[in-house]
């Protein structure tokens, strides 16, 4: 079966481009040209992946991201967008897209980038996580501690899931870009450590971590 890919793009060029586009790869697709219409047929259809606009009538693409994330809509999200500010690509990233393309872009660029999603969302099952009383069910999206609901952000989430599954491994703030912010993205690496430390205030039962350990000049490791 052909993966089902929703394009949200006011654009009708641009739109009826990627439409044509996709399709001749093989994809079963679906545009829509606002915001609002694609948090209804995003929530109630199931899709792939999503390729989703940044400015768009109605809702603007970070808020339909941040909605489809709150209605548990796990299909990879990429965001194309005019601007090339690094703000706006951690917040994208930080509402729980999976990549970001900057306009104009070559057809070729898109279309490994869809592929590349696929391959990662197809390769990365559903599981659930635990360490101790913490629980990560990575398929429902949900952390908890001792029974109780955690609430994470799309970012803190990705950054959990990067550690949970790579247990007693030290991963270093360069692989941690990588995993979370994804590759080219240019963040410092204080900016990971300020997430970090946010996650670890919120998963940890103690002030002396128990989980995520700091190793002094390399990164962090996740201990079971």
């Amino acid at each position: 079966m052909s993966a089902r890919i929703l394009i949200v793009e006011d654009d009708s060029t641009i739109a009826l481009g990627l439409e044509k586009d996709l399709t001749l790869e093989g994809y079963d697709v679906v545009v829509v040209d606002d915001g609002v219409e694609a948090c209804r047929i995003g929530g109630a259809r199931p899709f792939d992946l999503i390729i989703l606009d940044v400015m768009l009538p109605g809702m603007d693409g970070f808020e339909v991201c941040r909605e489809l994330r709150a209605q548990r809509v796990r299909a990879p999200i990429i965001m194309l967008t005019a601007r090339t500010q690094d703000t706006d690509k951690v917040l994208g990233l930080e509402l729980g897209a999976d990549d970001y393309v900057t306009k104009p872009f070559s057809p070729r660029e898109l279309r490994a980038r869809v592929k590349a999603a696929l391959r990662r969302a197809a390769g990365d099952p559903a599981a659930v996580y635990r360490a101790g009383d913490l629980e990560v069910d990575t398929g429902r999206c949900e952390v908890r501690r001792a029974g109780r609901a955690i609430d994470l952000s799309a970012l803190e989430f990705r950054l959990l899931v990067a550690f949970v599954r790579n247990p007693g491994r030290v991963l270093t703030r360069a692989a941690l870009l990588d995993a979370v912010w994804g590759i080219g993205t240019h963040v410092t690496d204080r900016v990971v450590d300020t997430h970090v430390m946010k996650l670890r205030r919120k998963i940890e039962a103690r002030r002396t971590p128990r989980h995520l350990v700091g190793v002094r000049g390399i990164g962090y490791r996740f201990d079971v």
